[in-house]
């Protein structure tokens, strides 16, 4: 049979494959809620293990029947809500004007931010008719969890509604913790920006999938080969070695099976591999989720809803707590 010869491979669309500038995933773009709450959350990474849930999905060839499914386990210690941040429409688009500071801020916070020493502006002396968009500030809380970790992540989370429900929710819990209980509930579909594991500099074999050539080839074995007349120089679009992993990734309609408080529903003997036990509310989403483990994920509301993918969970029958060691 003849060898399959594949000299160009992968998508155009993640171009270019460069490092993401943060560890914190950048989102770009908020769904429409007429809902006053906040738009999104931050969870870290705990790992995977499986689950036995009975398929209640309508068009399923396995309707009725137990199976099994791989999820992903979230940790989500509540967010505290630092500040709130004021938009303002300028010359240049929609630009941030001001942001007034709650005054009882974690110390921890100082380790990833300059802390203010005295709050000059506060809310009543702000007028609103001059801006279009209200945000507010929130950070995790490491310390919470067993990741070892104290350094919180500071960010910004969009909220629904009208501008007064935001500016009054906003107002109302300003300096307080946020749960992902009140965010979320189970059976929804949220969508996951990460930034994924890191690779380091990879050829273009491993990187996008080129065939390795016959061993009498000239020059090389793992390149994409003569793809061109007889110069040196090839286009973007060939395959080049380069960065691969730790990219900002999305990932649209993920199905929320679960959120518990109880953690020893899910932990394991001896803890998760590389990231101990499971101490604050928890998220269970089918199939896997961009990062190694301990890194912070954020979830938010869908942008472009899944019609397919039922509202409501199906009854979980068993969580595999076998050890990971």
């Amino acid at each position: 049979m003849p060898r399959t010869r594949s000299p160009r491979k992968s998508s155009l669309q993640y171009w270019p494959r460069k490092r993401a500038r943060d560890i914190v995933a950048r989102v770009r773009g908020w769904a429409e809620s007429k809902d006053a709450k906040i738009l999104g959350f931050a969870g870290y990474k705990v790992g995977m293990t499986h689950i036995i849930v009975n398929d209640s999905r309508p068009n399923s060839i396995t309707k009725g029947m137990e199976i099994s499914w791989p999820v992903t386990i979230v940790e989500c210690p509540p967010l505290k809500i630092a500040g709130i941040t004021f938009y303002k429409n300028q010359g240049y688009g929609v630009q941030k004007a001001t942001t007034i500071m709650a005054e009882n801020l974690d110390k921890e916070l100082s380790r990833t931010t300059p802390l203010p020493k005295k709050i000059n502006n506060k809310i009543d002396d702000i007028k609103f008719d001059d801006y279009v968009d209200i945000r507010v500030l929130a950070y995790t809380q490491p310390k919470l969890t067993s990741i070892g970790k104290k350094k919180p992540e500071i960010f910004e989370l969009s909220i629904g509604g009208l501008l007064k429900d935001k500016l009054d929710y906003a107002k109302n819990n300003l300096g307080k913790e946020i749960k992902v209980e009140d965010i979320f509930k189970e059976g929804q579909q949220v969508d996951i920006h990460a930034v994924t594991k890191g690779k380091g500099y990879q050829g273009p074999v491993k990187r996008f999938g080129v065939a390795i050539r016959h061993h009498k080839s000239e020059k090389t074995k793992r390149g994409p080969g003569s793809l061109g007349p007889w110069h040196g120089r090839r286009m973007w679009r060939v395959s080049h070695a380069g960065q691969m992993g730790f990219h900002n990734r999305l990932m649209f309609n993920n199905w929320l099976l679960k959120i518990d408080k109880d953690s020893s529903k899910v932990n394991p003997l001896g803890g998760f591999l590389r990231y101990g036990f499971v101490k604050n509310s928890y998220l269970l989403i089918k199939g896997s989720v961009p990062g190694p483990s301990k890194r912070i994920i954020k979830l938010t509301q869908p942008t472009r809803l899944n019609k397919k993918i039922p509202s409501q969970s199906p009854k979980i029958t068993y969580i595999s707590t076998e050890s990971k060691q």
